[in-house]
């Protein structure tokens, strides 16, 4: 009878601290869905930036339909054009940016537009750094709050004629100044917002420099063209041998080399000065004054879970652009192979999104100078 009051009362406390324990939920969760059913009341998420993340939002809208995607979609430049005259005009319109951190950090950051995101990440698996590149959220902003870069892609820029050139013979860039190559080469407009990454990159590697671009631009009767797919198509034609500043993607020479035409490009292994890795317009910024905060920060956590990062690499390669998340625990199979992030030597693979390399102020007024020179 004592054996049997003892085991009754040992299932009664049991039960009465597996009940007490079911009721309590961990605090993040408590959080989430309060931000959730109150993003839902708000009915949107405000998007300003690239045009692709309108159609990665769209899976966002499937899992909450009460949430309608809206927002301003183009080119970095011109997105933060209309941004900044709705904040002269005291409109509050947007909840996040989406798009490059050149533009992000000289307009966004320095307009002082911005909130942080660290107080925002609610998720388990966004706040652990663990699933993340280098055990860290990678922040461009010196304070590492406002603008945070979901993407770490090998950029190569340097491509070539295989039946011009003998990919042997070209071991550095420096290599690109050989008499032979003059008036063969088509470079990519430096001045543009497509060509920042590289300029970050040639500028500031120390083993290239601004006297690498000052040389390859004045000495090499390079033309320069603004327009990317013209450029791959100049090549695989053979009017010129050589491209340089382009990203191999955005001339679609991987389509082309697929196709069987004559082109090709430098492994980042392959030049001894390595390449960069860039996030391009993988990044995110919390706009401060948001109509929608709390779509905000559910739009937020939902961009940088899992679900949201697998997302991301598919439909941003269907572009050809091919992004490698920072994430590191999603499946990198789709990842084109000339784009995925080197892990070894960070001096000659770069990451050119910090915040020492950001302002292009320098960079600018120096390529200016330069091409000025041309026209001499």
């Amino acid at each position: 009878m004592i054996e049997n009051l003892k085991w009754a009362t040992f299932i009664a406390v049991f039960l009465v601290a597996t009940n007490a324990s079911a009721a309590e939920s961990p605090k993040w969760k408590d959080d989430w869905d309060k931000s959730v059913e109150a993003a839902k009341k708000e009915g949107q998420l405000v998007l300003y930036g690239s045009a692709d993340y309108e159609k990665l939002f769209a899976e966002f809208n499937k899992k909450y339909p009460e949430i309608k995607i809206i927002g301003v979609f183009g080119r970095g430049a011109d997105v933060a054009k209309r941004f900044m005259a709705e904040r002269r005009a005291e409109k509050y319109l947007a909840d996040l940016y989406v798009n490059g951190q050149t533009t992000g950090y000289n307009v966004f950051y320095k307009a002082k537009a911005l909130d942080p995101i660290p107080p925002l990440l609610v998720l388990p698996e966004v706040t652990d750094t663990s699933k993340w590149w280098q055990g860290k959220h990678h922040y461009v902003d010196p304070e590492g709050q406002y603008l945070l870069n979901i993407n770490g892609e090998t950029r190569i820029v340097v491509g070539y004629n295989t039946k011009l050139v003998n990919p042997a013979e070209i071991k550095s860039y420096w290599d690109l100044l050989n008499p032979k190559w003059k008036g063969k080469i088509v470079a990519y407009d430096p001045t543009l917002g497509g060509a920042g990454d590289a300029m970050r990159f040639f500028y500031y590697q120390k083993s290239l420099g601004p006297e690498f671009i000052k040389r390859i631009l004045t000495e090499t009767d390079s033309v320069i063209s603004s327009d990317t797919r013209q450029m791959g198509d100049w090549l695989a034609g053979g009017k010129f041998a050589l491209s340089l500043f382009g990203p191999i993607s955005r001339m679609d020479l991987d389509i082309m080399q697929i196709q069987g035409l004559p082109v090709s490009w430098f492994a980042p292994e392959h030049l001894k000065e390595g390449a960069y890795i860039t996030a391009g317009s993988g990044g995110v910024a919390l706009i401060n004054k948001a109509p929608h905060p709390n779509a905000a920060k559910v739009g937020l956590n939902w961009l940088l879970s899992r679900e949201g990062q697998i997302a991301y690499q598919r439909i941003f390669t269907e572009g050809n652009d091919g992004p490698d998340s920072l994430r590191i625990d999603i499946p990198k199979d789709k990842v084109p192979r000339g784009n995925r992030r080197p892990e070894a030597d960070p001096n000659r693979y770069p990451f050119v999104d910090r915040a020492e390399w950001m302002d292009m102020e320098s960079i600018r007024k120096f390529l200016k100078e330069t091409l000025e020179q041309r026209k001499r």
